[in-house]
């Protein structure tokens, strides 16, 4: 290899724990189904390698504008790594009439060809294919495995760290085609999705499995989804053993502490509170929220809700302002909901999607009124409705959910008096 073998930081979670990192130049297997998180995970990668100020190659079968969208999820703004070449998004196409061919194998070997070109033209540190499933139908696995090695091989040898994407076998000769590889590889990631009630799936279990190397051995852990943050784990490594030695000079420390001066309490600094925390977004920074949640939707299948709170006070009226209708909505709801006011109305994307959390924020609405009087309360709820939508795979862009909040809303029958 043209660098040292060592180990860097891979920006998959559990790795980082329980390995360290990747070892440069070695050959990595993600596997799971859809929406276990896979393209995230490719994303977190991709991410290290910016952070390391390396270049990734990064092949993918999405549309450019889809990837920055998942890559938005994980608050990584791919599009500005893309204009400084550090990420360079290479588009790819699945083989088509692959069956038509006279000698299919010859026509997938040219591709596992092409990346090694793409690799030596752009020079790259690390290196995903998002996914390469649709490249490895081989007839022959003979063939598969030699011309899998002669790819990978040479990548290996420019001291490129290379992940592959594979979708979960759900066949046996779909499993004996991934194994061939997978064999050759130096370690392999799976992604098990856990599903929930209602089949909501909400995060998973991992299992890391060194091949070469990595004699820190295999790991599962728990891992689950955080907006804005990407895929994180629940793993603790176990605590190491402490030499005798060590132990006694934590001793001598700790007696030596308690022979300190106690510090008086005008020598005592508190921290200065320089932040406000606002969950209130205006509306193009909304629009971007939404957007987000939905590629996050997609990739996760975590559903999430849009309400919208919408005063329908008439002019001659002043029971209860837009401004006050914002404060009572903006007390009830999670730190982590975000707020947009539209108008008339107080639009609240919620992170959750089930009816008995719905019907607690109304609650705490009407308890965060200005006036909790039963006569006031009599007079304003019959000026104030509630509206809600919840994502759905025909939701492709913030507009289609919003639109469909807003031309909807009039159908809804004011909800605060059914609480």
């Amino acid at each position: 290899m043209k660098k040292k073998i060592q180990l860097l930081p891979s920006g998959i979670p559990l790795i980082d724990y329980a390995w360290g990192g990747m070892y440069r130049g070695g050959t990595y297997f993600l596997i799971g189904s859809r929406k276990t998180g896979r393209t995230l995970l490719s994303l977190q990668f991709a991410l290290q390698s910016t952070k390391q100020n390396e270049v990734c190659l990064f092949f993918t079968n999405m549309r450019p504008k889809d990837l920055m969208i998942q890559a938005a999820a994980i608050d990584f703004d791919i599009e500005h790594q893309m204009n400084q070449n550090r990420i360079i998004v290479i588009r790819v196409a699945a083989p088509v009439n692959i069956d038509e061919s006279e000698f299919p194998d010859e026509v997938l070997k040219e591709y596992f060809q092409d990346i090694v070109s793409v690799v030596e033209q752009y020079k790259p540190s690390k290196m995903v294919f998002d996914e390469i499933t649709p490249f490895i139908g081989f007839q022959s696995l003979e063939q598969l495995e030699n011309s899998f090695l002669e790819m990978v091989e040479k990548i290996e040898d420019a001291g490129v760290t290379s992940m592959f994407v594979v979708a979960d076998p759900a066949t046996q000769p779909a499993k004996d085609v991934l194994n061939v590889m997978v064999n050759n590889s130096t370690g392999v990631i799976y992604l098990q999705k856990k599903q929930e009630e209602e089949g909501i799936a909400s995060g998973g279990f991992m299992t890391i499995t060194p091949n070469i190397g990595h004699t820190e051995g295999q790991f599962k852990s728990g891992y689950f989804i955080e907006p804005y943050k990407g895929v994180a784990v629940d793993f603790q490594k176990p605590p190491e053993e402490k030499l005798p030695h060590l132990i006694e000079e934590e001793k001598n420390e700790l007696e030596f502490e308690f022979e300190k001066k106690y510090i008086t309490l005008a020598d005592i600094k508190l921290p200065e509170n320089k932040f406000y925390y606002s969950n209130i977004y205006p509306e193009a920074d909304f629009y971007l929220i939404v957007n987000n949640q939905i590629a996050f939707y997609k990739s996760t299948g975590q559903k999430f809700t849009l309400i919208s709170i919408k005063l329908n006070q008439p002019e001659e009226e002043d029971f209860l302002s837009l401004d006050q209708l914002k404060n009572a909505v903006r007390l009830s709801v999670d730190k982590k909901d975000k707020i947009c006011i539209m108008k008339n109305r107080v639009v609240v994307l919620m992170t959750r999607d089930d009816n008995k959390s719905l019907r607690s924020l109304v609650a705490r609405i009407k308890n965060n009124l200005p006036n909790n009087d039963p006569d006031y309360l009599k007079k304003v709820i019959q000026y104030v409705s509630v509206y809600a939508v919840k994502v759905d795979d025909s939701i492709n862009k913030a507009e289609d959910l919003i639109e469909q909040l807003l031309i909807n809303e009039s159908k809804e029958q004011t909800e605060l008096d059914h609480n």
